[in-house]
C-alpha cells in the first residue's frame, strides 16, 4: 500500500526548498516540527522569522533588478503593512531591512512610538498613513508631525484634509490622496469604498492642498484588493491610475511619488506558480512607458507589502484528537483547535493553505475531514487548492499520535480571530512559539506566549480574575494567590 510520503511525492515536486522530510517527520524551513511539539504540546503557533527578512531582501531585489534593467530615474522603497501583524517580534525583525511602516489606525501610531523610543526606527522613517481616520488618528499624526517625524498621510476622503488645517503647526505637511480604484468585474461594488473619487482629485488638490503654502502632495496612492496580479483587471487600473498621476503631475511640482499598495501572492499550493521579477519588470517598464509617453519625470515608488511580509514566515500544528466515522464514508479527524476562531481566514474567506502531516509519513493515507472544537457546523477544513479532497496518515489512536501542520499562516490570522480576547465556544488561544537563528546560524525557540487561561476571559466577561493589563502570568500568579487566601480562611475558620 502506498504510503503518505508516496502520495505527496507523486502529486507534487517534494521536497522543496522549505519542506522537507527526515525520519518519516515533516521539516519546515529546517525547523524539526516534532521537536517544536515535543517541546511545547499543541495547539501551538509557529513563527519562522528569517523567512520574513528573506521576503523583504527577495523584493528589494526584485524592483533593483527591474530598475537597473530599464534604467529607471526613479527610487524604491519597502514599506511593511503593520495590520498584517502588529507583534513587536514581527516589527523587529522587519526593521533590521531597513525598511518603512505603513499604518491604518490611531492605535498604530502609539506603536511607532514605542518603536522610536527604542530606536528601531528614526525621524526620517516614512510612516504612511492610510485609512479612513476618525478625530484621534488625524491628531496623533498631526502631532507627530508637528515633532518632525517623516509622515504622509494619505488623504481617504474629501473632508479629511481640514482636520490637518489648525492642528499641524509644522512649517509644511506632505500629504498623499488614495484613488479609488474599480473594484474587480465579479465584486458587488463598482468602485472601492475606499479613497478619492477619480474625478474628484484634481478639485481636492486645486482647492485643498495647491492654496495652503503649507500643504504638499507628494504621493498618489494606488490600492488594488486582489493584490499585484497578472491580469487585464490589473493593468488597466494601473495605466488609469498612471495617467492620473501624470495629468497631476504637469501642475503640482512637488508631486514625484507613486504609492502602489497591495501586495504580492504568497504561496497558499505546492501548485502555486507566479514569476515574481516578471511581474515587477512589467510594472517598472509599464509606469515608465506611460511617464515617458506624457513628458513627465518617472515617480519614486513605494509598495506596502504585508502578507507577503510576514505571511509565510507562519503556522499552525495541531494534534488529532479523536477519529469519529459519522456515516459510511465521512471519517473526521477532530482537532485540538478551531479552524473559526485560529485561521479564520478559512473560515471566513475559504482560504486554502498548505496542510501536511507532521509525522507518520511512512503510514498509508486515507480521506479525511478535520474538524474544530468548536459547536459551529462550520468549524471544518477538507479541501485543498489542487483538490476536492484531503488525505491524510492512516494512524492507530490507541498506539500513537498524528499532528498536522497548516503553513503559511503568519497573516492577518490573530488580529482577524481577537488574539487575547474572546473567542467562539471560549476557545483559547493557542501558545505561539517563536523559532530564529542564533549568530552562529543555530536554530533557537522560544514561547512567546502560553494558551490564553480562564482568568483574562473571566476578567473580559466581567466575572473577575484579572485587572486590566495584566498579563497571563501575573493573572495565573494572582488566582494562585486568592486561592491561597481562600485556603488560609478555611484554616482560620
Amino acid at each position: 500500500m502506498k504510503t503518505y510520503y508516496d502520495l505527496i511525492d507523486q502529486t507534487f515536486e517534494f521536497p522543496t526548498r522549505e519542506f522537507n522530510v527526515e525520519n518519516n517527520e515533516l521539516l519546515f524551513n529546517n525547523v524539526p516540527l516534532m521537536d517544536i511539539v515535543k517541546q511545547y504540546g499543541t495547539p501551538l503557533k509557529l513563527t519562522f522569522l528569517p523567512k520574513i527578512t528573506e521576503h523583504i531582501q527577495h523584493a528589494k531585489q526584485l524592483f533593483k533588478n527591474a530598475m537597473k534593467r530599464y534604467n529607471y530615474k526613479g527610487n524604491y522603497t519597502y514599506c511593511y503593512c503593520t495590520k498584517s501583524s502588529h507583534f513587536k517580534f514581527v516589527l523587529d525583525e522587519v526593521l533590521k531591512n531597513n525598511v518603512h511602516l505603513e499604518t491604518s489606525s490611531a492605535y498604530d501610531i502609539q506603536i511607532v512610538r514605542e518603536l522610536y523610543k527604542m530606536n528601531k526606527i528614526n525621524k526620517q522613517t516614512y510612516i504612511i498613513a492610510n485609512g479612513y481616520k476618525r478625530p484621534l488618528y488625524t491628531q496623533y499624526l498631526s502631532e507627530m508631525i508637528n515633532e518632525g517625524f517623516n509622515v504622509v498621510p494619505v488623504l481617504d476622503n474629501l473632508k479629511e484634509i481640514e482636520a490637518y488645517e489648525n492642528a499641524v503647526t509644522a512649517e509644511s505637511v506632505n500629504f498623499g490622496i488614495r484613488i479609488a480604484t474599480d473594484e474587480e468585474p465579479n465584486f458587488a461594488f463598482y468602485t472601492s469604498r475606499l479613497g478619492i473619487r477619480y474625478s474628484d482629485v484634481n478639485e481636492l488638490y486645486r482647492t485643498k492642498i495647491a492654496p495652503n503654502e503649507r500643504f504638499k502632495l507628494k504621493m498618489l496612492h494606488f490600492f488594488i484588493n486582489t493584490g499585484i496580479k497578472d491580469s487585464a483587471y490589473y493593468w488597466s487600473e494601473l495605466s488609469r491610475f498612471m495617467y492620473k498621476y501624470c495629468e497631476l503631475a504637469k501642475v503640482c511640482p512637488e508631486l514625484d511619488s507613486i504609492d502602489i499598495g497591495g501586495g504580492m501572492p504568497i504561496q497558499t499550493s505546492f501548485q502555486f506558480t507566479y514569476d515574481y521579477q516578471a511581474m515587477i519588470d512589467q510594472i517598472v517598464e509599464s509606469i515608465q512607458w506611460i511617464c515617458n509617453k506624457n513628458n513627465v519625470p518617472v515617480p519614486h515608488i513605494f509598495t506596502e507589502f504585508g502578507s507577503y511580509t510576514v505571511g509565510e514566515s507562519g503556522a499552525v500544528i495541531y494534534n488529532v484528537i479523536d477519529q469519529k466515522l459519522q456515516n459510511d464514508k465521512e471519517l473526521w479527524y477532530m482537532i485540538d483547535g478551531s479552524f473559526i476562531t485560529q485561521l479564520p481566514d478559512s473560515w471566513g474567506l475559504g482560504q486554502k493553505y498548505i496542510m501536511l502531516a507532521v509525522n507518520n509519513w511512512d503510514s498509508p493515507y486515507q480521506k479525511v475531514n478535520l474538524g474544530g472544537l468548536t459547536c459551529d457546523s462550520h468549524d471544518f477544513y477538507n479541501t485543498e487548492t489542487h483538490s476536492a479532497d484531503l488525505y491524510l496518515p492512516i494512524f492507530n489512536q490507541d498506539q500513537e499520535e498524528q499532528y498536522v501542520g497548516l503553513f503559511h499562516t503568519g497573516a492577518y490570522q490573530e488580529s482577524l480571530g481577537g488574539y487575547g480576547g474572546i473567542q467562539h465556544c471560549l476557545i483559547p488561544a493557542p501558545q505561539h512559539v517563536i523559532v530564529d537563528m542564533d549568530e552562529e546560524g543555530n536554530m533557537r525557540s522560544r514561547l512567546f506566549a502560553p494558551e490564553q487561561n480562564s482568568e483574562v476571559m473571566l476578567k473580559i466577561l466581567g466575572y473577575g480574575g484579572a485587572e486590566p493589563g495584566m498579563t497571563e502570568l501575573e493573572a495565573t500568579e494572582a488566582a494562585e494567590e486568592r486561592e491561597e487566601a481562600a485556603e488560609l480562611a478555611k484554616v482560620d475558620e
